[in-house]
């Protein structure tokens, strides 16, 4: 009786699963992505915060823990999280895309065969990701800059006021060099997971296959964080810049911006937030890699 039960009950399960094998890949991915990207900010989501002051600053930056004490110290313990709406609402639909974009475009690049080839699915993945976050990015930006804190009371109320005072297209701002920083990390990212992979021996076991993948996901973020940091510096100052009448903006295409923010502050300015930004996205990777692994095992089961 209990056999023919579990008989029934796996039965049930394969009558209620997605029949079309790409429509389910895709919706794994979605659900997969999506978890894996909420879990990775609600845990570093300070870190970031720590990381985009720094770069708006065209000081001397402090210590992770001296900013996290000043943040604290001046708007309580809740100031860690200020703008962590704008992300949140973000990440289902940018991981999703990005993970999803990245199955598309592996068979058009062999992108499971050659490095090469993962680099440009995971750069391609990655600008497409740009298309559906920048409006989420730009309000972060300027939910976490310290010269807004008094402007807009919440995620929302920025929202209104940016495209209330400079237009719908102001969400797009910083836009081209999102584009740059996505693609690079995306692609450096994906890439060396698979050489990772090509490299290391054959895992024996659970355990080794998931150490391997945080170790990938963990060293894959780190230098893909060192290759897009003086992009991200760049969309930051961007995202944070206000339109005006009559104004010309500071910064403008992205290249030029950090010729110029290398000619007025020095070569190490556009590596501000570096050490928050690794911090963060390293760990980060691999607990998103592995997170992404346990919900896409566990929907295999009942997608």
């Amino acid at each position: 009786a209990t056999l023919n039960t579990m008989t029934s009950t796996d039965n049930q399960q394969q009558n209620h699963r997605i029949s079309n094998p790409k429509v389910r890949s895709f919706v794994i991915s979605i659900l997969a992505g999506g978890t894996a990207g909420i879990v990775e900010v609600c845990s570093m989501y300070p870190l970031d915060l720590v990381k985009t002051q720094a770069q708006l600053s065209t000081g001397k930056s402090s210590t992770i823990m001296g900013a996290f004490k000043k943040i604290v110290n001046q708007h309580g313990f809740s100031g860690l999280y200020r703008g962590i709406a704008s992300p949140i609402l973000a990440e289902a639909p940018k991981r999703a895309m990005k993970f999803s974009c990245n199955e598309v475009y592996k068979p058009l690049f062999k992108g499971n065969e050659y490095v090469l080839g993962a680099v440009a699915a995971g750069a391609s993945a990655g600008m497409t990701e740009a298309i559906v976050n920048c409006p989420f990015e730009r309000v972060k930006v300027v939910m976490q800059s310290e010269a807004n804190v008094d402007l807009y009371k919440n995620t929302f109320d920025a929202c209104v006021k940016i495209t209330r005072d400079e237009g719908p297209l102001a969400l797009y701002k910083g836009f081209e060099a999102q584009l740059w920083r996505n693609g690079v990390w995306n692609g450096v990212y994906f890439g060396f997971i698979l050489a990772f992979k090509n490299y290391l021996p054959k895992p024996q076991s659970k355990q080794q296959e998931l150490l391997q993948k945080f170790l990938a996901g963990f060293v894959g973020g780190t230098v893909a964080t060192t290759a897009n940091t003086p992009f991200d510096v760049v969309k930051s100052r961007l995202q944070d810049q206000r339109t005006v009448k009559g104004q010309a903006p500071k910064y403008g295409w992205t290249v030029p911006s950090m010729f110029q923010i290398m000619r007025e502050e020095g070569p190490g300015a556009l590596y501000k937030g570096y050490l928050p930004r690794v911090v963060r996205l390293g760990p980060g990777g691999g607990i998103m890699l592995i997170c992404f692994h346990y919900v896409s095992n566990f929907l295999e089961r009942y997608v």
